[in-house]
């Protein structure tokens, strides 16, 4: 068995292991990225990035480069599936709390292409999955798949919603809200001519919306709570594709043709999870030498796009925090083990406490901005349209309005 030592290790090349990596590599500290792939995981078609998510990358130093590729969206309307009228409007070129919203819409491998080029060679060690974590004194030891164990001082968990490491600090698995999604992305190999909008479409129990990613590629999502016969068909892409075009109620025949040109292997639902609120409050998000970032901290629904911004933030906030415990090292006197392994947890524990209240707003958010998007029901259906809907695209903002700080240190 071969026993690998190094001071940080982060498990998981997603969104937040990467910034988290990359903040630590811009104020001078190495650390190990472990990917269970054999590549970049690069799924995932497209993400909304909110004015929230640019300051993270403007903080990580890589902001305009993916700028140049992603055109700015004008604002959001959402639209009635039973009426197919216009519910609400929100204008994304307004200015929040920290200036004017950015808002894009971004591809997935080019968001994650571009921070994993950042980092030094050598600092993505792929087909990694760690199956067990184990003390070792002030030291955790990951043991591999491929046999081989890495003893660390500082580990990260990054590892998604079935996260290892959230696990072993006692976090339990996300909860299922009944609820399943699909996505797809169209190439419309020229110009597709649809507004730089991003549009919603709520009723009869689905939740629908497309985004453009650039001149020809649109992005596209839709949610529902299948019945127990439609749960029999989702081994079935083609059943699925149906399913969806049934579904679409009085939608506008271009977006309609949308989903018909999308290649059916798209139409694969997975279920959509979110941690209970209650277990940021009372649980560990980080204990000792150990924490967590990213979905394995904070699953939430998609509903208000949050999901991988609050991944950057936390990759930013996290760099930022260890990296001030790592340098207040005291030139005073020689430094044990266990002086070093406090300044590391202090650290942590600075970490924790200030993603903890912006987790929980963001996930609570999201889940109550879903449930009455997607209720059924003609009560619901004319509180959502008539009373709800400037409302609830509002928060869209309201959310993206938050500024996690350069890396600077003090």
């Amino acid at each position: 068995m071969e026993e690998v030592v190094e001071d940080i290790v982060i498990v998981g090349a997603g969104i937040a292991g990467l910034t988290t990596s990359l903040g630590l590599h811009k104020l001078g500290i190495r650390s190990l990225v472990l990917e269970s792939s054999d590549g970049l995981r690069i799924e995932g078609y497209a993400l909304t990035l909110w004015t929230n998510a640019w300051k993270a990358l403007d903080a990580v130093g890589i902001a305009d480069s993916i700028r140049h590729q992603h055109e700015l969206l004008d604002g959001n309307v959402s639209t009635s599936t039973v009426s197919g009228l216009q519910t609400s409007y929100i204008s994304f070129k307004v200015k929040g709390k920290h200036g004017v919203h950015e808002v894009r819409r971004v591809k997935r491998n080019m968001l994650v292409e571009a921070i994993a080029k950042e980092l030094p060679s050598g600092t993505i060690r792929y087909s990694s999955k760690v199956v067990s974590i184990e003390e070792s004194g002030f030291y955790k030891l990951l043991h591999l798949a491929d046999a081989t164990t890495f003893k660390t001082k500082v580990l990260i968990g990054c590892d998604g919603v079935n996260s290892v490491v959230a696990k072993w600090l006692g976090l339990k698995k996300p909860t299922s809200t009944g609820r399943f999604a699909i996505r797809g992305c169209v190439d419309f190999k020229h110009n597709h001519g649809f507004a730089s909008k991003s549009m919603q479409f709520f009723g009869n129990g689905v939740r629908f919306g497309f985004v453009p990613c650039d001149d020809d590629t649109v992005y596209w999502f839709f949610t529902w709570i299948p019945t127990s016969q439609e749960k029999q068909t989702e081994d079935s892409p083609a059943k699925m594709k149906q399913l969806v075009l049934s579904k679409l109620g009085k939608m506008p025949e271009p977006v309609r043709a949308m989903i018909e040109n999308t290649e059916v292997h798209s139409f694969v639902p997975y279920r959509i999870k979110y941690r209970h609120p209650w277990q940021l409050i009372w649980g560990n998000t980080s204990k000792g030498n150990v924490c967590v970032a990213g979905d394995a901290l904070h699953p939430m629904t998609p509903d208000i796009g949050q999901g991988g911004c609050a991944a950057l933030e936390d990759g930013v906030v996290l760099a930022r925090c260890l990296a001030e415990a790592i340098s207040g090292k005291t030139k005073e006197k020689a430094e044990t083990e266990m002086d070093e392994y406090k300044r590391i947890e202090m650290g942590l524990k600075k970490y924790a406490k200030e993603r903890k209240w912006r987790s929980i707003e963001l996930i609570t958010t999201a889940y109550i901005v879903g449930f009455i998007e997607q209720s059924d029901g003609k009560v619901m259906t004319f509180l959502r349209d008539k009373i709800f809907a400037v409302f609830l695209a509002g928060l869209l903002l309201k959310k993206s309005s938050f500024d996690c700080g350069k890396l600077i240190i003090s």
